[in-house]
């Protein structure tokens, strides 16, 4: 069955909550609801969707199971929830570390210009950029005034559940947690130098404050039958501008925790942004401007909604 782990905004503050199609409920109260035994592991699981990511090879199952009782108990009345579209979610966990893909769509690299060598001769080319530039649904996107050409990009978010050194591809499914949507917002005339003998500078176009959207909720690996074959969407004002699958990558999410995991231990909270179809701004010359909105959506996860905004300075 399908379900999702959010970050809901209460009275009481941030609360961890449950979605269940169009209804959220506490989270422990749900757990609660669904008579399930708790000891100290689930329940420092149960207190935030961060803790439940870092202790997911502990508790994934038994959320899976949390989750089927729930909905059984919400069925009969039992338990009490809120309409998820009433609801206010706020980012739903805290990355430890964001890895980025580049060039990762044929049809992305050919609008950006930019010349890829054969698989067979290349390695993913992946970056970081800063945990403080995530934000969540319905947060502002804000334009920095050194950047005329801000752009969209939606991206399917990878979330590491186990941790592991030299994960094989054919491992790889057994070391993610789950999903997210993500949009990767880039300062395309930020991206690039001519001051440096090195073309390109990723930290500097990608990780301005708030160019980060993450959610709407964190969608566990169970629900999601082929992570490969997920329609991706991201539209501005209501204008469709990328429709795309995550099966068209060019490197596919197993063979960059392959890759990744050659370098570094990759840990539970680590995120992956697996790289963005054709459709961005900069195929066309188009940039955000304060009054858009844009619409990041995964069929399967969700969608967030972002509005611009400029910076006051």
């Amino acid at each position: 069955m399908w379900y999702a782990l959010g970050n809901r905004q209460t009275a009481n503050g941030p609360r961890p909550s449950l979605v269940l199609g169009e209804r959220c409920f506490d989270l422990e109260a749900a757990a609660g609801a669904a008579g399930v035994a708790s000891d100290d592991t689930l329940s420092a699981a149960l207190a935030s969707v961060d803790s439940a990511i870092r202790n997911w090879d502990q508790v994934g199952a038994r959320l899976d199971k949390i989750a089927e009782a729930a909905a059984a108990a919400a069925r009969r009345g039992d338990l009490e929830g809120d309409a998820v579209a009433s609801a206010r979610f706020l980012t739903p966990f805290a990355p430890y570390r964001i890895f980025a893909a580049s060039a990762n769509y044929i049809e992305h690299a050919a609008e950006m210009e930019t010349k890829l060598a054969s698989k067979a001769d290349s390695t993913p080319y992946v970056f970081m950029r800063s945990q403080s530039s995530v934000i969540g649904p319905d947060e502002a996107v804000v334009l920095p005034p050194e950047s005329q050409q801000v752009d969209w990009e939606v991206e399917l978010g990878v979330v590491i559940g186990r941790a592991g050194r030299r994960i094989t591809v054919d491992a790889a499914l057994d070391h993610i947690a789950g999903y997210v949507v993500m949009n990767d917002v880039s300062a395309r005339d930020l991206t690039r130098r001519t001051d440096f003998p090195f073309s390109h500078d990723w930290f500097r176009g990608k990780s301005f404050d708030t160019f980060c959207p993450m959610g709407p909720w964190f969608v566990p690996r169970g629900c999601i039958a082929d992570l490969h074959d997920l329609r991706m969407t991201l539209s501005v004002n209501a204008e469709m501008k990328q429709d795309g699958n995550s099966g068209d990558m060019i490197f596919n999410t197993f063979e960059q925790i392959a890759y990744l995991s050659t370098m570094t231990r990759l840990v539970p909270g680590d995120l992956l942004s697996t790289g963005t179809p054709a459709g961005v701004g900069a195929g066309t010359g188009t940039f955000l401007k304060a009054g858009d909105v844009m619409v990041s959506g995964i069929v399967g996860i969700g969608e967030i909604r972002n509005p611009i905004v400029s910076e006051t300075v």
